[in-house]
């Protein structure tokens, strides 16, 4: 097996806080560090409710920053694991459109009921 070391760096994304996570993989071990936790709050204005994209994004840069002075190697990879049910749009130059908005804003309530009433759960 190789000695070679790998560093990789994780982003979870949960509904309430994010982390940066170090993993480096040597001889077939994986380790892992958590780097950075912070708070993943949704933001409201207009009566809506959105994730709050540029502060997630500053921690990311965070994050990075932190993996790059402490893995004291090059990343061989990153990954990122953010909320299953939410969506961005994109434009074409693939800038934000706008900020997403957050799986419990109130705008899909009732929703449900409203399908159901034309096509059964079955």
């Amino acid at each position: 097996m190789s000695n070679t070391q790998h560093a990789y760096l994780a982003f979870d994304m949960g509904a309430e806080s994010g982390r940066a996570v170090l993993g480096r993989l040597q001889a077939g071990n994986l380790t892992t560090e958590e780097l950075h936790r912070f708070a993943n709050e949704p933001v409201q204005y207009n009566g809506e409710l959105h994730w709050d994209v540029p502060r997630l994004w500053l921690e990311i840069q965070k994050g990075l920053a932190l993996a790059a002075s402490t893995a004291g190697m090059r990343l061989s990879g990153i990954g990122l694991d953010a909320w299953g049910v939410d969506y961005a749009l994109l434009g074409e130059n693939g800038a934000l459109l706008g900020d997403p908005f957050h799986y419990r804003d109130s705008r899909t309530s009732g929703v449900i009921e409203r399908v159901c009433a034309v096509v059964s759960r079955e």
